[in-house]
């Protein structure tokens, strides 16, 4: 019996030539193109071997239409949308392909910490003024030489570690913090390593959040931890939102702009709280309607002309990577659309 590939959601792939040239002739592939999983075609949901997931989550009840199914690959990175207990318990292996957009996210993140710290974005503010601000030299808190600050890293893994890189480049001292990394990797990135979450913190000028979203890490930054960072510190969230607790985070931009209301009276006192760039806040939450200087984005940092190949490639291609999860009946054919995945179950 032939091998079936189906790709479900619309806006996925504008059609199957790459994908096909990928696979070969053996393999079947279905572009259903379907705006959630109540569309599909049961036929299609039958004869399913492997599915192909970009935007949709994909729920325990969603599994019972696939009685085939053996393999579900997230095309991106994060697998969060996927109910890995409901997969497991159906012997079905979950890949993700772990460096799409790696240099793309780490550069992102890179430029929004640039564009905040060197003022960019302030100094643009003005010249958009009508009319546009004269020159003149002033002093703001966020504006800060490099060299003396602390960028600190949640989360060194490949994103995690391209953005040490980056950020060491423009000299900064740059420390993370990673439970799950073994004792000295520090070391051979030139780089400082935090015990705990709190020492990291603690330290931080400029915070860049890069870790995956689990059961563990939602949540992981809220009122408390977001306190611990130095006065005026920058928060860059290009990971998941609901790592970083948005209802904090306002509180304490509130309250560092009281703060420095009350400076500006007294003419002294350093600004308290946290700044942020935050990563594609709910529409209406109250952080996209503050004034003071923060970068409010998509989830886009990965997208980019040379991206749209990619995501459709590497999923795919590269058969020397693959599992045959599918058993031995196939042989080598049903490798190939496992290719470039880690195990995530």
């Amino acid at each position: 019996m032939p091998v079936t590939v189906l790709y479900p959601e619309d806006r996925q792939i504008p059609d199957l030539a790459l994908e096909q040239k990928i696979f070969g002739p053996e393999v079947h592939l279905i572009r259903a193109a379907k705006l959630s999983f109540a569309e599909l075609d049961p036929a299609d949901c039958a004869a399913a071997d492997g599915l192909m997931i970009m935007r949709w989550a994909v729920a325990a009840a969603d599994l019972n239409r696939f009685p085939r199914l053996r393999c579900v690959v997230r095309m991106g990175v994060g697998y969060d949308k996927l109910d890995r207990q409901a997969l497991a318990e159906r012997n079905i292996l979950v890949c993700n392909v772990p460096d799409y957009g790696t240099t793309e996210v780490a550069d992102h993140a890179i430029a929004l910490a640039l564009t905040l710290r060197r003022g960019i974005l302030l100094h643009h503010e003005l010249q958009r003024r009508d009319p546009p601000a004269p020159w003149r030299s002033f002093h703001h808190p966020m504006i800060r030489r490099l060299g003396v600050q602390n960028f600190g890293i949640i989360g060194l893994g490949r994103i995690g570690t391209a953005v040490a890189l980056r950020a060491k480049a423009f000299n900064f001292r740059v420390l993370f913090y990673d439970p799950y990394l073994p004792n000295g990797v520090e070391l051979a990135l030139g780089i400082d390593r935090a015990a705990s979450l709190e020492e990291l913190l603690r330290q931080t000028d400029t915070l860049s959040i890069h870790t995956p979203l689990t059961p563990e890490t939602r949540g992981l930054l809220d009122h408390t931890e977001l306190g611990l960072l130095r006065p005026g510190a920058v928060v860059i969230n290009d990971a998941r939102g609901p790592i970083l607790d948005l209802d904090a985070l306002l509180a304490h931009r509130r309250r560092a702009r009281r703060a420095a209301g009350r400076a500006r009276a007294r003419a002294a006192a350093p600004l308290s709280g946290a700044r942020a760039v935050a990563r594609r806040p709910p529409n209406r939450h109250p952080t996209r309607r503050l004034a003071d200087p923060g970068i409010r984005g998509r989830h886009t940092a990965q997208v980019g002309r040379d991206d749209a190949c990619r995501i459709a490639h590497q999923p795919a291609a590269k058969p020397h990577h693959a599992r045959d999860v599918l058993g031995a009946a196939g042989g080598p054919l049903r490798l190939r659309y496992l290719a470039f995945g880690e195990a995530c179950t």
